[in-house]
């Protein structure tokens, strides 16, 4: 028997993240997504809205929901989502396309006002978090054991956030954005998209 923690072979024959092939969302999202650069302050909202969301949860689950939670979140603008009221938790509440947690709900509104009053940005500030280059190691993880459930790094912008105003951004949330925003890059040692990710953003230039 493979160990799951291994790299698993894609429908192509090259080596995935083992996660990566438990379902063909999952499969789309590591291949398209998943530790791909996302510098712009909209994009980081969004992801660590779901991200906020998805504790306690599955990720497919969000995934699946995804379209659903960008229509009922004006995109995840963050300059939309800080003026929603009373009757906007009340239509969420409502929504079953989404995750109805009143909880998970004004959490993600009051981080939008909060995203609106961090100097320079949110992505800025997400962004200071990631390692020199010359420093990170280019290996990778060769195992998801090897992957940690968050670091020091994480466990700094949880705090910084907090600052702010954020809630339900714990130090997990964080690592998870991080994950998901490309600030690092966790594709394991042997997976086809190890570095791809950051080599096609460089290529493109800033802003993708």
């Amino acid at each position: 028997m493979s160990d799951p923690g291994l790299p698993a072979p894609g429908p192509d024959g090259q080596l995935r993240c083992p996660w990566a092939m438990s379902a063909p969302e999952y499969l789309a999202y590591h291949d398209g997504e998943w530790g791909r650069p996302v510098r712009d302050d909209r994009g980081i909202f969004e992801r660590l809205s779901l991200e906020a969301f998805q504790a306690g949860l599955s990720w497919l689950t969000i995934l699946r929901k995804r379209e659903n939670f960008r229509a009922a979140f004006a995109g995840f603008d963050p300059a939309v989502v800080a003026e929603f009221g009373p009757a906007d938790v009340t239509r969420l509440l409502g929504d079953a396309g989404i995750i109805r947690n009143r909880a998970k709900i004004t959490a993600v509104i009051g981080n939008a006002r909060a995203a609106l009053a961090v100097p320079g940005g949110l992505a800025a500030l997400v962004w200071s978090y990631a390692a020199d280059p010359a420093d990170a190691s280019s290996a990778g993880p060769a195992t998801m054991a090897e992957i940690p459930a968050w670091t020091p790094a994480s466990k700094a912008l949880a705090r910084e956030l907090r600052g702010y105003g954020f809630s339900f951004t714990g130090p997990v949330t964080a690592y998870a954005t991080f994950q998901a925003c490309g600030v690092i890059d966790d594709h394991l040692r042997d997976c086809v998209r190890r570095g791809a990710s950051r080599a096609r953003a460089a290529s493109r230039g800033p802003g993708v």
